[in-house]
């Protein structure tokens, strides 16, 4: 079976190394579904400038590239330190203060106000992704925590610091955030990444914001916290998808259990129709290489095998010297795993948690069913919300999922989903006029061709634009 495109898609992070118009052009031409914007590094006007750069990219070549605002959530850091670094020796202490200073071999300025409240002696502090590692002797429960250094090693300016004992007392969207939050809702952004996410009302908070500002993002619990873990049921019924952050995950919990980890929020994402990315050191070592190592080859494709909707780059688009290459790299992976390795068919456990899908549900699940005992090229189906998108591509068909929307905003977001396709569409005629123009659509662009198989869901009467509730078997004339 050759595919024309990945079913599973690929998100890039912008940066230095990906922003200029033409190569993000060759990048999106190669498979790049959605990019990502970090805000943790660069400047509202640098991510302005991308943003401008994608939409333009849309226009012009016709295509529905989504973006991700990745806010950075209650990321603690530590502040900056004397040129040079810190050598931090081991059995040595040093005090961790919440006073600005320049970090020297008496103490480090840490950016979290309440820490020598919230720590307590033998809790463990963990350095720059985990490299170094400290334990709390003491607290005085004001502005200073003398702490023993476990392993050591030179500390730079603004390192990422993991508690993972210590109960966070820092509200998951700070002031920079909320800052970021307005700048990307401003520019209509299809997905924001929320991080260190928590518990479900984490999520409930942010939506609440993108719903008082009348617009239409869509949220990604980025799950990378213990706490999150223990409560991921109720993060994944609350949220809009999800993002294996591995990084963080793997500091923060044993590394040895984040690849089971990783299996079961993909699964479990699907059993209720919520994308979810896998992020994180996939294609790390082509940071610097045009050749990846065989463990990052096969770390992709189990990640397409586990069925993830998205994998995800990061600073091999952003900082990286091959930001082309990575992307051709990827979309060879994932192209070989689908042609010659997906069990296309692995059942899931659905749940429809909301009795009002319940129909919906079921006849989504129904054209799957229809299009693999015909061997149907193509799902067909007609949304404004989307939710038929979400639930069929959960399935993970072996037919190409073709959506058409009037939803300008939809057509983006969706491309962040398993193995669908969007097209706009907004006329409102009758059903059997909708479903011929949409077939020969799809005849046009050598999609689907003469004597193929359809599968078509819309909702009758079309003109309602209610729930999907009518599905046509079809053979292509």
């Amino acid at each position: 079976m050759k595919l024309s495109y990945n079913r599973t898609k690929i998100v890039a992070t912008m940066g230095p190394a990906s922003t200029n118009k033409d190569i993000l052009l060759s990048m999106i031409k190669a498979g790049v579904n959605v990019c990502r914007l970090n805000f943790s590094h660069g400047r509202p006007e640098d991510h302005q400038k991308t943003i401008d750069t994608i939409r333009e990219i849309n226009e012009q070549y016709k295509v529905n590239v989504g973006i991700l605002a990745d806010l950075q959530g209650p990321k603690i850091r530590i502040g900056l330190v004397k040129d040079g670094g810190i050598h931090l020796v081991n059995g040595k202490h040093i005090n961790m203060t919440t006073h600005e200073c320049i970090g020297d071999d008496n103490q480090i300025y840490i950016t979290y106000e309440t820490f020598p409240q919230d720590v307590k002696a033998n809790e463990i502090i963990l350095l720059d992704d985990g490299k170094i590692q400290m334990r709390v002797i003491e607290t005085n429960k004001k502005d200073t925590v003398v702490c023993e250094v476990v392993h050591g090693g030179i500390l730079t300016s603004r390192k990422g610091v993991n508690l993972p004992n210590t109960k966070v007392s820092i509200p998951s969207l700070t002031e920079e955030d909320i800052v970021n939050l307005h700048f990307a809702l401003k520019n209509d952004v299809e997905w924001i990444g929320l991080s260190f996410v928590r518990n479900a009302e984490d999520i409930v908070d942010l939506k609440r914001i993108i719903a008082h500002e009348k617009k239409a993002a869509r949220v990604i619990a980025k799950i990378e916290k213990p706490e999150a873990i223990e409560n991921i049921d109720a993060i994944i019924a609350a949220t809009d998808g999800c993002m294996v952050a591995r990084g963080d995950l793997g500091v923060e919990m044993p590394l040895e259990e984040v690849p089971l980890l990783q299996k079961m929020i993909v699964r479990k994402c699907r059993a209720e129709s919520k994308p979810v990315i896998v992020a994180t050191q996939m294609l790390e070592s082509m940071i610097t290489t045009p050749r990846p190592t065989r463990a990052e080859v096969n770390d992709v494709a189990n990640s397409v095998l586990d069925g993830a909707d998205a994998v995800m780059l990061s600073g091999e688009t952003s900082v990286g010297e091959f930001p082309l290459i990575v992307i051709e790299t990827m979309a060879k992976i994932v192209r070989n795993v689908e042609e010659l390795g997906y069990p296309f068919h692995t059942t899931i456990d659905h749940v429809s948690t909301v009795p009002s899908n319940f129909l919906s549900d079921a006849l989504c699940g129904s054209a799957v069913y229809l299009a693999e005992h015909t061997n149907a090229s193509g799902i067909v189906s007609m949304t404004t919300s989307g939710y038929t998108a979400f639930e069929i591509s959960s399935h993970r068909p072996k037919a190409g999922t073709f959506i058409f929307t009037s939803n300008k905003q939809l057509l983006n977001a969706l491309s962040l989903v398993w193995g669908v396709r969007t097209f706009y569409y907004d006329k409102l005629e009758s059903t059997d006029q909708s479903i011929a123009d949409v077939n020969e659509i799809l005849k046009a662009e050598n999609l689907i061709e003469v004597g193929d198989v359809v599968i078509n869901t819309a909702s009758v009467p079309i003109t309602k634009q209610g729930k999907t509730n009518m599905l046509k078997v079809s053979v292509v004339e």
